[in-house]
């Protein structure tokens, strides 16, 4: 299991990097399909369709009281995220991790 953990960490932390990360994690685990790696290309396109849609709800306000909390909330999960990566841990990211491995199922 440490063997699969170290061999798709760097396609886990890719995934982190918001947007084109992920895409170019799943090109990297494309072939060999590491558990370890799939974990966190699901929680990192779950944060960034997070962020891409909560930025589109909030960009008609013109208000920082609004968009503040929306960035810190988006830091914290991409923050635990790559951190657990990094550890080589697959836990998921809090409030909305699980829904994430749930909802993203089909992508390995």
């Amino acid at each position: 299991m440490n063997n699969n953990i170290e061999s798709g960490k760097t396609a886990a932390i890719t995934s982190y990097i918001l947007g084109i990360g992920v895409f170019i994690a799943m090109s990297m685990n494309s072939e060999d399909k590491n558990a370890f790696a799939s974990f966190h290309i699901r929680q990192g396109l779950g944060i960034t369709l997070t962020f891409i849609s909560l930025g589109l709800i909030i960009s008609h306000f013109d208000s920082l009281m609004i968009s503040a909390p929306m960035w810190i909330f988006i830091l914290v999960l991409w923050s635990y995220g790559i951190t657990s990566a990094i550890k080589g841990e697959t836990k998921p990211v809090p409030l909305l991790g699980a829904f994430y491995q749930k909802w993203l199922s089909g992508i390995s």
